[in-house]
């Protein structure tokens, strides 16, 4: 919707014409909706926080004898990472795959991605794939056969051949040639459409031959060479239902098959028949899709020193249980909590993927569908079953519900808007770091593990005790507001004290904070607040030491917290309640301070009612000038924005009542307040310091923006119709970007009130921040992990404010790439830079001023009319300090010239028989100089009295040309009219700055004429000047004086 200006301000902007010069296509003019599909202004960067979002199992291959590489999936992309530098991200996929990934394999040097699947609804021309990647680009592609129209669950790279399962059908390449090589069918069982239950493997030793799990518990034995069923293996009982996993043990002939409600068996291939059958005690796991057998020799027996260990996981919880497979098979151990497990309450995604024992290490690597990835290292002194964490790489495991950019430099090391700060919906708190992935970590809630295990989450429960659903339920509610300034944020070295998070410790003289204060005084205190869901308590954490702060604050009147703000300073915290009162703390020593509006005790209520029947006889405006008296103010609804001027004197706040409230800083009463309660209610607050501005998002679909030192509405700004859901600054406070509910996000520029930019996206952006260095928007969509990032491309090339229409509005769809140094910065902000603007009705394209009255500047660069001031300074400087040396004698492996003769003696040849009539450049100009172009429409302009046309070619001049023109002025009739060209400029009142850099030169070198017209000339060139440089004065000044008044606290 386009912008709404207030009714003064509508008409006169009404009649102005549009003042930027756009560039126009060449072509014929096409409809506005033919836009381009990407935004103008930003463009796609990075997406972060994702480890592993999807489903697909991750894949692993050894690289030599030194390290693994493991390969996650990331939507339609890949994560590559490196176990022996810690998990460090070291290739992502490029390009994405046209559909989301389904499964991969890591085989050699190369991942197999197939990509696809028909039965979701998206038509495509090519709905499925498999793509071979080799570091991270993509290197070829498999053919498919046609009648392929099924997903692919599974790919199985072994020998010389790939093999993909899909739900009836099993498809097999040559892995050589990656040519198709066959089908396989397995015969129908009749119970329903799917037959496979997309679990294959091969065995060592067995050529050819692959393990197919059918839906109803058979395993198959396929012959790949000649495509025939070799044998099937019957289920252990009708009732075990599907296979889950099937993994082939280090002993020859032995596979571990699980069952849906069946065992897990250790089947002898060779023999058919059961070895071991193992049952799981715990209803947490439920059914095993992972299993994975330990390879080093080790992990079994009463000091692990056996081999035999075996592991398992499923979906249905986060841990993993450990086996040994010595006499019959015994439960070792059972690590709780390796992930998250996931919670139906909320929409915290949770379970183990997939499990794998690295070969030949003791080293376990799990993936789990909480986005994290992670290795555990098996200890051998002191010996232990369970093992412990040795890399992690996670990230959100909800949606992202709150973003914020750290402001200028976090920790003194890196450059400011280096760092994003996201609250998600898993009650967790993280830093991301946009330079390094590494970097990026979560702000610790206390020793969460330890509480888990007093309470059983992670072990046997005590007797008595009642253990929580989670470890999630041990975390604090999800965060729905943040604040943070880092002016008092010590860094590392902040005191954090020895007491736990949020304890609130209080001294043996019952006071609190006092002896934390004292040493928080060199070190620093606390620098982000948060709200949280349903909660009255908002608490503080520490962005320096990444950990949870001492304070809790309550509201005061038990209402829930609905927003937060901290003062510039870096030393009040202010809390927003749901029922409508304001309180004030401080962050150094976590004492209440005030209260908005403050308490009233006894004896001043007595005075206020004394005084109240004063007030009944007052006239209404004689009682408005009184003011607000103490206590009276108060939001009578949930108070939805905070914020405190630079100066800390004056708090706003807004409210679900309509009212945006002025209050004191120091007493707390309200200084006074503005009601929109008749209109709208006020939802959200964003604050600009530099330029005092507070834009307010309301119900209506509409963001207003206020000046807060008039206290006056500058402009009215229209998001649709639907729910406007997070809107930000830019940093530069010119723009406001807002993201609604109709998965729009829209960018207004304020000085113009025109929407300049849209992008429309597959779902609603949720929150969004904008850097405090202006190079990037930070977005979050509905139920997405992820954050994304995108470029600012205004900082590389021009954005026209040019007013967009709803059916301008373009459609994006976010891409999963991430990049781990900002390869692609440059490139994004460049890409499409030079498309043509189509051309609108509403487009002025020749105009070259407003008024007739405002004096205008060229549109000549200024280095070029300072060069032509300083041009001899600029001449001596480059002048040679020597002579030309003659060149040195030639190498004597250099061929010499036919006949002994030098290439400069041919020179000098050449001269001699040149035109013997050829002059200097100097004498030939100046014996054609009345032709030239200048000489010939200064004397045109001299006869017709108008020099547009002289003036127009001296500024297409460079500045030695039009140094060498003004000196080639020899007659008092050429002098006198260059000036009265000059003249004739200033009454047009264009070109200020170009014409007295020409007179300036054309006085250093014409300063010794005596004739008396053109001193007659040079007086009234003065007189015009005095006069219009009177007139900008008294302007300059004029706007000055008013924006002084303005701007000066009253």
């Amino acid at each position: 919707m386009p912008a709404t200006l207030l009714p003064a301000e509508t008409d006169a902007f009404h009649h102005r014409p549009a003042v930027k010069r756009l560039k126009l296509s060449n072509g014929t003019s096409s409809s506005p909706h033919s836009s381009s599909p990407a935004s103008r202004i930003f463009t796609p960067y990075r997406t972060i926080g994702l480890v592993s979002s999807t489903s697909v199992p991750f894949t692993s291959v050894p690289l030599g004898k030194s390290t693994f590489q493991v390969t996650t999936t990331i939507g339609r992309s890949l994560h590559t990472y490196d176990l022996r530098t810690g998990l460090n991200l070291v290739f992502l996929s490029r390009p994405e795959t046209p559909a989301s990934i389904t499964a991969t394999a890591a085989w050699k040097d190369r991942v197999f991605a197939a990509w696809g699947n028909p039965h979701d609804g998206v038509s495509s021309v090519s709905s499925q794939g498999i793509w071979v990647f080799k570091r991270g680009k993509k290197t070829d592609e498999l053919e498919c056969p046609s009648g392929l129209a099924e997903p692919v669950q599974q790919l199985l790279v072994f020998g010389s051949w790939i093999v993909a399962c899909c739900h009836t059908r099993i498809e097999v390449w040559q892995s050589t040639s990656y040519e198709h090589y066959t089908t396989l069918f397995p015969p129908s069982s009749g119970h329903g459409s799917d037959v496979l239950a997309g679990k294959v493997c091969n065995m060592p030793t067995y050529l050819n031959k692959i393990f197919s799990a059918r839906m109803d518990g058979k395993l198959e034995i396929w012959n790949l060479s000649t495509g025939k069923l070799v044998y099937t293996i019957l289920p252990p009982s009708p009732a075990a239902g599907p296979i889950t996993a099937l993994q082939p043990a280090p002993a020859l002939s032995l596979l571990a098959v699980a069952y849906q409600a069946g065992p897990l068996i250790i089947h002898d291939v060779q023999t058919d028949i059961s070895v071991i059958s193992l049952r799981s005690n715990s209803s947490r796991e439920g059914p095993i899709t992972s299993i994975s057998f330990r390879t080093d020799g080790r992990g079994a027996g009463d000091e692990g020193r056996n081999p035999g260990m075996m592991a398992t996981s499923g979906p249905a919880s986060g841990d993993i249980t450990f086996w040994t497979l010595q006499d019959g098979g015994r439960v070792m151990g059972i690590l709780r909590g390796a992930h998250c497990p996931a919670s139906k309450e909320s929409a915290v995604r949770g379970g183990v993927n997939k499990v794998e024992f690295l070969s030949g290490q003791p080293v376990i690597v799990t993936g789990g569908l909480d986005n994290s990835l992670k290795s555990w290292i098996f200890d051998e002194t002191p010996y232990s079953p369970i093992p412990r964490v040795l890399h992690s790489r996670s990230g959100h495991a909800a949606p992202v519900t709150r973003l914020l950019f750290l402001p200028t430099d976090a920790d003194g090391a890196d450059a400011g808007g280096k760092w994003i700060l996201t609250a998600g919906r898993d009650r967790s708190l993280w830093g991301w770091s946009l330079r390094r992935d590494g970097q990026s970590t979560e702000l610790s809630q206390g020793n969460i593990r330890k509480r888990a295990k007093k309470l059983g989450l992670l072990g046997d429960a005590p007797s008595g005790s009642q253990p929580a659903s989670s470890i999630e339920d041990l975390k604090v509610p999800a965060i729905t507001c943040m604040a943070l300034s880092l002016n008092r944020d010590g860094g590392m070295s902040a005191s954090g004290g020895k007491s736990a998070a949020w304890s609130n410790i209080r001294e043996p003289d019952g006071k609190k904070g006092k002896k934390a204060a004292s040493a928080s005084n060199v070190t620093g205190w606390e620098s982000i607040v948060t709200g949280h869901e349903h909660d009255k308590t908002a608490r503080t954490w520490f962005w320096g030491r990444r950990r949870a702060g001492r304070w809790a604050f309550d509201t005061s009147d038990g209402g829930h917290v609905q927003s937060v703000a901290i003062t510039p300073c870096g030393t009040f915290a202010l809390i927003g309640s749901s029922l409508g009162i304001i309180d004030m703390f401080n962050l150094q020593s976590g004492i209440h301070r005030q209260r908005f509006p403050p308490k009233v005790t006894p004896a001043q209520a007595r005075g206020l009612a004394a005084s109240s029947s004063i007030t009944r006889e007052m006239t209404e405006f004689e009682a408005a000038s009184q003011g607000f008296r103490r206590g009276e103010g108060r939001h009578t609804k949930a108070v939805t924005g905070l914020m405190v001027d630079s100066v800390n004197r004056t708090v706003i706040s807004c409210s679900l009542d309509g009212l945006i409230k002025f209050w004191d800083f120091a007493t707390g009463r309200l200084a006074g307040q503005i009601d929109w309660s008749l209109t709208s209610a006020i939802l959200d607050l964003r604050h600009h310091q530099s330029n005092d501005l507070a834009a307010l998002s309301c119900n209506d679909s509409a963001i207003r923006v206020i000046d807060i030192t008039t206290k006056n509405l500058v402009r009215e700004l229209w998001a649709g119709s639907d729910h406007i859901n997070d809107f930000c600054f830019s940093n530069d406070g010119r723009w406001i970007i807002a993201a609604s509910m109709d998965s729009n996000i829209r960018i207004w520029d304020l000085p113009t009130g025109h929407l300049i930019d849209a992008i429309r996206l597959q779902r609603p952006c949720m929150t969004m921040a904008f850097s405090s260095t202006g190079e990037f928007l930070a977005t979050a969509l509905q139920g997405e992990l992820g954050i994304n990032v995108w470029s600012n491309r205004s900082l590389f090339t021009h954005i026209p404010t040019r007013h967009l229409t709803e059916g301008d509005v373009s459609n994006l769809q976010i891409s999963g790439l991430t990049c781990e140094a900002n390869q692609n910065l440059i490139e994004a902000a460049f890409e499409d830079t030079e498309k043509p603007i189509e051309q609108t009705q509403d487009t002025l394209t020749t105009l070259d001023r407003l008024s007739e009255d405002i004096m205008t500047l060229s549109l000549v660069p200024k280095a070029r009319w300072q060069t032509l001031l300083n041009l001899d300074v600029i001449k001596q400087r480059n002048r040679p300090k020597e002579p030309p040396k003659a060149p040195q004698k030639a190498p004597f492996f250099l061929p010499s010239l036919q006949g002994g003769r030098s290439m400069i003696s041919q020179i000098n040849e050449a001269e001699k028989r040149s035109d013997p009539t050829e002059e200097s450049r100097i004498l030939k100009l100046s014996s054609n100089g009345l032709q030239t172009t200048f000489t010939r429409l200064l004397g045109e302009g001299r006869v017709s009295g108008n020099y547009d046309a002289f003036v127009e070619h001296l500024k297409t001049l460079s500045p030695s040309q039009a140094d060498l023109q003004i000196r080639s002025l020899d007659t008092p009739e050429e002098m006198m009219s260059f000036v009265s060209a000059l003249s004739s400029r200033l009454r047009q009142k264009m070109d200020y700055e170009l014409v007295h850099a020409w007179m300036a030169v054309f006085l250093r070198l014409h300063s010794d004429a005596q004739d008396t017209e053109l001193l007659s000339a040079l007086e009234d060139w003065r007189s015009e000047q005095r006069r219009e440089a009177q007139r900008l004065t008294q302007l300059t000044s004029y706007c000055s004086g008013v924006i002084g008044f303005l701007r000066a606290p009253r």
